[in-house]
């Protein structure tokens, strides 16, 4: 089994221009760097929307809470107004969704059943 986070990229047009991230693997200290580089990426092309597919996400550790905590920090910090959520995730399987449930996550940074639900609820 191959644990190695895999990330693609596509870009989105729904009411706004959304960077959608498919990650599959292990989101782990091995990934952490992997997705902050390809966020930090993102957003120096100009990129202010992001969305998290954790469909394939197979296990989810405290890096890549911490990862996910970082990208959303990256992607929040200029965000005007300050209420506009600009980090999104969508599908995560039931044990990476408990894991955001139980850690509070999903508090700050909401999951969304699809891609498409999670791609139309960005706004400006």
């Amino acid at each position: 089994m191959d644990m190695t986070l895999k990330i693609t990229k596509e870009q989105v047009l729904g009411n706004v221009p959304v960077t959608v991230f498919h990650l599959r693997g292990w989101l782990d200290a091995q990934g952490e760097e992997a997705l902050l580089a390809a966020a930090r990426a993102a957003y120096d092309e100009g990129s202010r929307f992001v969305l998290l597919d954790l469909a394939e996400v197979d296990t989810l550790t405290s890096a890549g809470m911490r990862a996910m905590q970082k990208v959303y920090k990256l992607y929040t910090a200029g965000a005007v107004p300050s209420n506009v959520a600009c980090v999104k995730l969508c599908k995560a399987p039931p044990q990476v969704y408990h894991v955001l449930g139980i850690t509070g996550f999903l508090q700050s940074i909401p999951n969304y059943e699809t891609a498409q639900a999670a791609i139309d609820s960005f706004t400006e």
